[in-house]
């Protein structure tokens, strides 16, 4: 795999509750691998990134069914196979493009949904459990304590490793938490939103959560080139 002279680089490490390897600090993420709002993708580059960033020592990829309906999931597949156990994979549940003839993103996280996704997630990663399983974004028809029932039951089987939640409100993550053990906050935060710096970072430290931080140089909005990469933190 290893075909540089370059050494791995050293990257801090953090643990993740339900999880049995450190987790590096720095991820790599996966939204324009997927390809869709980002005017397509090349796959074999795609592959080669996921191999390099592992190749210096990232040891966390983070992806979603939603990136381009769930090519980057397949890409990720295809990119870790032979070396899945020594990686940590992180990918999401909750945003339904089967409901509209034109294959827009709608919210669904209801436990139906979320039977179906876990199966489609683990056949596009080539993969028998999931390491970190994430609520894309909160659902306003489907009742927390459904989707976090589900997703604890899943928890318990095996086929999830640990539970985390993404756009969350503190409101929100504590009723999901009366119901599934909750590890991980996802949230936007760098140079010019740090929104959470009032309420997630306080709320994390005091409940023990890891925190992963979308966009962590600079918002999409100004930087339309990052890839959507993510970092991990605990306060």
């Amino acid at each position: 795999m290893n075909t540089s002279t370059q050494k791995p680089a050293h990257f801090d490490k953090i643990s993740i509750k339900g999880i049995d390897k450190s987790a590096t600090r720095v991820a790599l993420g996966t939204w324009a691998i997927g390809g869709w709002m980002w005017g397509g993708t090349d796959d074999d580059a795609s592959i080669k990134t996921i191999h390099r960033a592992i190749d210096l020592g990232i040891n966390i990829i983070d992806t979603a069914p939603a990136y381009g309906r769930g090519h980057a999931e397949e890409v990720v597949g295809k990119a870790i196979k032979g070396q899945r156990d020594n990686l940590i994979i992180a990918t999401k549940v909750g945003l339904d493009w089967t409901l509209t003839p034109d294959q827009s993103m709608r919210r669904n996280s209801s436990a139906s949904r979320i039977k179906k996704e876990i199966e489609d997630s683990l056949r596009r990663l080539g993969t028998d459990y999931i390491d970190l399983y994430q609520v894309h974004w909160p659902d306003p028809l489907v009742p927390i304590e459904e989707t976090a029932t589900i997703l604890e039951a899943l928890r318990k089987e095996g086929k999830i490793r640990s539970i985390g939640v993404s756009n969350y409100s503190v409101q929100q993550m504590d009723e999901f938490k009366k119901y599934a053990e909750l590890a991980v906050s996802q949230s936007p935060y760098n140079l010019f939103e740090r929104e959470i710096d009032k309420d997630i970072l306080p709320y994390a430290k005091k409940n023990d959560l890891v925190v992963f931080r979308l966009w962590c140089a600079l918002p999409w909005f100004t930087f339309w080139q990052n890839d959507g990469g993510s970092c991990l933190y605990r306060r």
